[in-house]
């Protein structure tokens, strides 16, 4: 299982070292941070993807690697292939999915990179049971992403990845 990273604040300073392999950035952090971060991981032949509603123009206006984003569950196909369209199809694209199995196939449907689902607190060991189910049956990676502080990592050990936010 590997991490992303969720960074959701600019940091007044960072390792140049990066040590993980992929990075989350929030579409609402500043543009110098973001040129910074964005120039760094590519020295370090990192990822960085941005999330938010102003994700696919961040990725679009920094030269990320990709986006993780929420399409809700109608014309999903149509809104990916748009989004490949203007993206191109060299970047990433993780595509969240609600909590229940329904979804998630009809999110897999759309073929992202991976499926992302989101795990709180309460709500935690359904969310393992989807994640060990969705893995299962799908060749799409997925990604658990802990919301909440306290939220045990190691117990998603079938996702992909998990993402986290900076310790």
């Amino acid at each position: 299982m590997q991490k992303i990273i969720r960074i959701e604040r600019a940091l007044s300073h960072f390792d140049e070292n990066l040590t993980e392999d992929c990075y989350a950035l929030a579409d609402t952090l500043e543009t110098d941070f973001c040129r910074k971060f964005i120039d760094c991981a590519a020295h370090s032949d990192k990822i960085v993807l941005f999330y938010g509603h102003n994700a696919e123009q961040c990725c679009l206006n920094y030269q990320a690697d990709g986006v993780i984003l929420d399409f809700g569950d109608e014309n999903l196909v149509e809104k990916m292939s748009e989004l490949r369209q203007k993206l191109g199809k060299n970047k990433f694209v993780g595509l969240f999915s609600r909590n229940r199995k329904h979804e998630a196939m009809l999110v897999s449907e759309a073929e992202p990179d991976f499926v992302v689902f989101k795990v709180w607190k309460d709500g935690a060991a359904h969310t393992k049971e989807l994640i060990d189910w969705y893995t299962t049956f799908f060749l799409i990676q997925c990604a658990a992403w802990l919301v909440d502080d306290g939220v045990e990592e190691s117990v998603y050990e079938r996702a992909d990845f998990v993402v986290r936010g900076l310790l």
